[in-house]
């Protein structure tokens, strides 16, 4: 380990921990919410986690994003960002699940950010991401994410596969290849991240906002050492995704061994507006209430994707 990565290993040990005092204060509470119990806080342990960032379209990804108050992330030269994140839930109150985020990072605010202030002042632009599609493993986490946050899930064929030299995650929905994606495992760094992230999500026609902590040691790596392979299916999910001019080469990837991760049982609501009330009526409106009445606590997996009658693997390539 060089004398820099000794240094940032230093300096990132002694940063607070992002999970706010009341969470901590619940702890050991109970909850019973839409029929799902919950021990405080809505947590999560031991669960290895992929990350990913591509260059998109900005001007794409604004067309994507629901009401007047989302904005792209400007990293320069018309890009936005596209942040893919696969979680391996091992350890929580509602059972084990994949959850394969697909998402825009924005701010939310009346006016867009200028390039690169969003990422030193997250607080002040409302940083964080709008999630475009999100297959989860079970049904009860379909639930409790949909109906409590507002998330747009929905239950598909997840897997998540770690070797020595990758990491892998694949979606399959019905039969159709949602997404796959596969990045080359990153130099041991073990650094210790503590992150607080934001995701805005559209559900009964609103702006829902939810807060997720996480505290773990991660690989990572920047520009030309960050390999990985994004491929879309033809899945409804990520038909989208596809119009946004995806980058081939990541800005970055990461790989969490161990991650742990604290949800935050505090959300934010806003009614997503527009110009005219067709407008207001078309798009962007995320599913209805009706969605998730219907819903069991099934913590029961559809099976793995990677089976012979959910179609071939894509194309393997070098990356």
């Amino acid at each position: 380990m060089n004398a820099v990565t000794e240094i940032l290993r230093w300096a990132l040990n002694r940063l607070p921990s992002p999970v706010p005092a009341r969470q901590n204060r619940l702890a050991g509470q109970h909850a019973l919410v839409d029929g799902i119990p919950y021990t405080m806080p809505v947590n999560s342990d031991d669960s290895p986690v992929l990350m990913a960032a591509f260059p998109i379209s900005r001007a794409a990804a604004a067309r994507l994003l629901p009401g007047k108050e989302l904005h792209p992330v400007d990293i320069g030269w018309g890009r936005g960002l596209l942040v893919v994140t696969v979680v391996n839930y091992l350890k929580t109150d509602i059972g084990k699940y994949i959850e394969y985020s697909l998402a825009i990072a924005v701010t939310h605010g009346r006016r867009p950010a200028v390039p690169m202030l969003p990422g030193l002042m997250m607080k002040t632009y409302g940083t964080g991401q709008y999630v475009v599609d999100l297959p989860v493993s079970s049904e009860i986490s379909v639930k409790g994410g949909k109906g409590i946050w507002g998330m747009p899930k929905h239950q598909a064929n997840l897997d998540f596969l770690v070797t020595k030299k990758k990491v892998s995650a694949m979606y399959v929905q019905d039969g159709q290849h949602g997404c796959t994606i596969d990045i080359k495992r990153p130099p041991h760094l073990a650094l210790p991240l503590k992150l607080a992230a934001v995701n805005y999500c559209t559900f009964r026609g609103q702006l829902m906002k939810s807060s997720i902590y996480f505290e773990a040691e991660a690989d990572v790596a920047f520009g030309r050492r960050a390999k990985a392979k994004l491929v879309f299916g033809d899945a409804p999910g990520v038909a989208p995704l596809k119009t946004l001019h995806v980058g081939r080469k990541p800005l970055f990837t990461a790989y969490m061994p161990k991650a742990h991760g604290v949800l935050d049982d505090h959300y934010e609501g806003w009614f997503l507006t527009a110009d005219t009330s067709d407008l207001a009526a078309s798009a962007h409106r995320g599913d209805s209430l009706d969605s998730v009445v219907h819903l069991t606590n099934s913590e029961q997996w559809l099976e793995p994707p990677r089976q012979p009658n959910h179609g071939a693997r894509p194309t393997e390539v070098e990356m």
